[in-house]
């Protein structure tokens, strides 16, 4: 029989997911002017979701797979699809989500406390 996962199983998943997209952000930036790269971006929701929804544990190792190359941006004459502006865009919605992954974390482990 299976273990189920928690709620703080899906919030570890959720953080650890948001820190892999933060690295992917942090790369692109760092490569804005390198000719021929390619931005990459991290989409774990999906299967976060499909985890929560089937009450299964998230395997991390699998969150790694969900960073892709999106080919949704267009390329400059170096080959580079890079676009400072939507790299910084993503990277604020993305500390707002960490935060609330901690906070939601720090409520849960603070109701174990009690």
């Amino acid at each position: 029989m299976a273990i189920k996962a928690t709620m703080i199983d899906y919030l570890e998943a959720g953080l650890r997911g948001a820190s892999m997209r933060q690295a992917t952000i942090a790369n692109n930036i760092a490569n804005l002017g390198t000719p021929g790269y390619r931005r990459v971006a991290a989409s774990f929701e999906a299967r976060l979701a499909k985890a929560m929804a089937n009450g299964d544990k998230v395997d991390f190792a699998e969150l790694a797979k969900d960073v892709m190359n999106p080919k949704n941006t267009p390329v400059a004459a170096n080959g580079n699809d890079v676009i400072l502006e939507m790299e910084i865009g993503e990277m604020v919605k993305n500390i707002g989500m960490q935060k609330t992954y901690l906070r939601l974390l720090a409520k849960k482990y603070q109701g174990m406390e009690a």
